[in-house]
């Protein structure tokens, strides 16, 4: 009796156990699977805002909370490849100075109109363009700059585009951690110099769209963005002039102490003499194309510009940070 219990009982362990191992659900680990990264975009740049600034712009006045870049205007070129030196050291390390404190860069502007002489002779002379290249970075070193920016007017279509070149290519190498940038024609015969293959190397192009019979016009400046759009330079190189002077030369400041409503339009009689500029509504309007298709915009010079609700600068800065 006692055998029959204990097999009886046996036998209900092992149906007991098969049950539960068949009507229980498998436990299986599920697949691991990867997140994917989202794809970061980096943000623009900053929309530039570039000053040109002479030696005798009192330094007090500088807005540099409305600056991207100051270029100190300039340091001028010997044909043995070193430099007229500045008259105003003192200057130029108080904005290096402030300009850094507010994150503004500044850079030194080398050459400027009438100096086409000296630039062909160093440039065609290696050993001449190697003293420059040295004789540059020493000076950049020295005002602790954040680069240089080369104001040839002009270098020539033919070997003294190639010597131009040349020239950059030896800066760059140079001072491949500094800025490097150019300031260039509106448009037309005098730009040809300019080889496609320096826009790489420059960080990127100042276009003086004033001077000549269009000085300043919206026709200028839209002109002046497609020729240089249409060689290749791409569009976050390019930095649109604005003249702060009346052609050939009245302080946009002298014009608006005359007659505040002068800041409204661009044409002003002013001592007998009728001069053609750019108001407010104008610099507004540049600002928001080179918004769309450049990366900022340069003006010559910040000497010229007036002071509270009639600033040029002002209006810039207000169009590009609404």
């Amino acid at each position: 009796m006692l055998l029959r219990f204990l097999f009886s009982l046996s036998l209900v362990s092992v149906l007991l156990t098969s049950c539960s191992a068949s009507t229980l659900p498998t436990q299986t680990s599920a697949p691991a699977t990867s997140t994917p990264k989202p794809t970061v975009t980096p943000p623009p740049p900053p929309f530039r805002i570039v000053a040109y600034a002479t030696e005798g712009i009192v330094e007090g006045i500088i807005p540099y909370d409305k600056l991207t870049h100051i270029n100190y205007a300039f340091l001028t070129p010997q044909a043995d490849g070193t430099f007229n030196p500045i008259l105003n050291k003192f200057n130029l390390h108080r904005i290096v100075t402030n300009g850094h404190t507010h994150n503004v860069k500044v850079l030194i502007s080398v050459g400027g109109w009438g100096w086409d002489q000296q630039f062909e002779t160093v440039a065609a002379d290696p050993a001449l363009r190697s003293a420059f290249v040295q004789n540059l970075k020493a000076f950049v070193d020295e005002y602790q700059l954040d680069g240089a920016d080369i104001d040839w007017e002009y270098p020539d279509a033919g070997q003294s585009a190639q010597n131009f070149l040349a020239l950059i290519q030896e800066l760059h190498s140079a001072m491949p951690d500094k800025e490097l940038t150019t300031a260039v024609v509106a448009y037309g015969e005098n730009g040809l110099g300019i080889l496609p293959e320096t826009f790489s190397l420059f960080d990127f192009v100042n276009v003086m769209t004033y001077d000549g019979p269009e000085h300043g016009s919206m026709q200028q400046f839209r002109d002046g963005l497609a020729f240089w759009s249409d060689r290749g330079l791409p569009r976050e190189k390019i930095v649109m002039g604005i003249p702060f002077y009346g052609d050939p030369d009245v302080p946009y400041r002298k014009l608006v102490e005359s007659d505040p409503a002068a800041a409204e339009t661009d044409t002003f009689k002013y001592l007998g003499a009728v001069y053609h500029y750019n108001g407010i509504p104008t610099v507004q309007s540049k600002t928001k194309l080179a918004m769309q298709q450049a990366s900022g915009v340069m003006f010559w010079t910040l000497d010229f510009d007036a002071q509270g609700d009639l600033s040029l600068v002002n209006a810039i800065y207000q169009t590009a940070h609404p």
